[in-house]
């Protein structure tokens, strides 16, 4: 995924998206600590442009790998680019934080909002 000051945070998420169908992620104005959730009033516009949220001076790369565990994925975006994020999950019709499952891989979270989705409780 490229990463540059003047992409919006909704196109990152809509190539994150395309990448991996049963997720999202969402961008916050301060991180959170590893296995804890984000508040929903931190959540950004996604209308923004990265250059926006932060101090952004270069472009880069942000790799979409399925074997990469969901907390390191954040981690990383929040180290190379300053940019806080959360991914979310599908399950039972509702996007769900996947804070209590970071220690998932994108794929095994992809795989898992695939199958429990768009079941009903």
């Amino acid at each position: 995924m490229k990463i540059s000051k003047n992409r919006r945070l909704k196109d990152l998420q809509n190539e994150f998206s395309s990448f991996f169908p049963f997720l999202r992620i969402e961008f916050y104005r301060n991180p959170h600590l590893e296995g804890m959730s984000s508040d929903k009033n931190e959540v950004l516009d996604p209308e923004l442009k990265v250059g926006e949220v932060c101090d952004l001076y270069t472009f880069g790369f942000m790799p979409l790998n399925g074997y990469q565990k969901v907390g390191n994925f954040e981690q990383l975006f929040a180290k190379t680019f300053g940019l806080n994020v959360q991914v979310f999950r599908k399950s039972y019709g509702k996007w769900l934080q996947t804070w209590a499952t970071d220690i998932w891989t994108l794929e095994e979270q992809n795989d898992r909002g695939r199958i429990m989705g768009n079941k009903t409780a």
